[in-house]
């Protein structure tokens, strides 16, 4: 298939996963042209437009042929220990199992009949809905990196012991094992995540509040409050907690959580976490993709704001900012892409600012109040 006649000038970049046409269109066939829709549809890749200073561009992609296999296995044995862990949890959290110590889970028999096993069973109500929410987060990553023909590994999850955690999770992630095209591709990548996780979060959340419980006014308790092994967690509230809450309650009363609110609860932290405008975070990506210049100051106003809520308000927003800066291998900023010079896409700036937002309604500025 042959673009040439359509075109002013291109440049090809060969990458190890696939091949990428920057290519300026000639002003006669930029609407586009008939003919040149035509040709574009057959095409054996992916395109896009883009409006450039010096006229309108297209960037073309097509894979290469061979890819880095993925470790199926991998993926399947982790899902299936996070979603034991989580159950476990779930269990916990329900009350059919007894809140584990600091060595039980490295001495635990599970058992797998009977009694024994509906018990365990019971977790399922925080484990299938928690893991729902992780997987749809990670599969809007995985989707729309597909969709830019990017190598892109399936969602990795992390299981974790019940003690000092108690979810049996540190999330799930994915890894680009390639240099994204420009800001356009790092920003859908990046925000689909978040939005992916929060639209299926919000009905968990809603569902579980109903199921909830509102506790005596005489108990000295106010906001959210969850039960493990008779032990009271309070939890702090965001702005989309404190209004579910309200719509399902119906006062600004100390609630129980049912388990299945507390997995909602998770997805909104996660959620929030992950929308931190620091480094490789998806919130440092949109950030990058739509400031550059800009990234690197605000990222690090953000890991001193974290450090500053962790002295006074929960420590774990300090053992949040030290993993930042070991993933990030000590650096806030955020490695290039391709073609930073390229815009980001003026549809793509409403979208930034509903990140913002999201981001907003769903920070907790003291998520757990032991």
């Amino acid at each position: 298939m042959d673009l040439s006649p359509y075109l002013v000038a291109w440049r090809t970049t060969g990458l190890r996963d696939r091949e990428v046409i920057d290519a300026l269109v000639d002003p006669a066939h930029a609407g586009p042209s008939p003919a040149l829709e035509r040709t574009l549809a057959m095409w054996p890749g992916r395109y896009y437009w883009s409006a450039e200073p010096d006229g309108r561009h297209l960037v073309l992609t097509r894979p290469a042929p061979q890819r880095t296999p993925n470790r199926w296995v991998l993926h399947a044995v982790l899902f299936l220990a996070t979603l034991l862990t989580t159950t476990y949890a779930g269990a916990v959290l329900v009350g059919t199992i007894p809140s584990p110590g600091a060595l039980d889970f490295f001495t635990l028999f599970i058992p797998v009949r009977g009694d024994a096993a509906r018990a365990l069973a019971a977790g399922l109500v925080f484990s299938l809905p928690l893991l729902a929410i992780l997987l749809c987060h990670e599969l809007g990553h995985y989707v729309t990196a597909r969709r830019y023909l990017l190598d892109v590994s399936p969602p990795y999850f992390i299981p974790v012991p019940l003690w000092p955690s108690f979810i049996g999770t540190m999330g799930a992630f994915i890894r680009l094992r390639t240099v994204l095209s420009d800001r356009r591709q790092l920003f859908d990548v990046g925000v689909a995540g978040p939005i992916a996780g929060f639209l299926m979060a919000l009905p968990v959340l809603w569902l579980g509040l109903r199921l909830s419980s509102p506790l005596p006014p005489t108990m000295d308790f106010h906001g959210l409050v969850l039960w493990i092994g008779g032990e009271p967690i309070r939890l702090g509230d965001s702005l989309v907690t404190l209004a579910m809450r309200q719509l399902t309650v119906g006062q600004f009363a100390a609630v129980s959580l049912h388990p299945l609110a507390f997995a909602g609860w998770v997805g909104m932290f996660v959620t929030m976490l992950n929308l931190l405008p620091i480094a490789q975070l998806d919130g440092g990506h949109i950030l990058f993709a739509a400031l550059p210049r800009w990234h690197e100051r605000v990222a690090l106003l953000f890991w001193v704001l974290l450090a500053v809520l962790g002295w006074y308000t929960w420590h774990g927003w300090l053992y949040w900012g030290l993993l930042i800066l070991v993933l990030s291998r000590g650096r806030l900023g955020h490695p290039p892409v391709l073609d930073a010079y390229r815009p980001l896409p003026w549809s793509r700036h409403p979208v930034a600012w509903g990140a913002l937002a999201l981001f907003l309604i769903t920070f907790a500025p003291m998520p757990f109040r032991f």
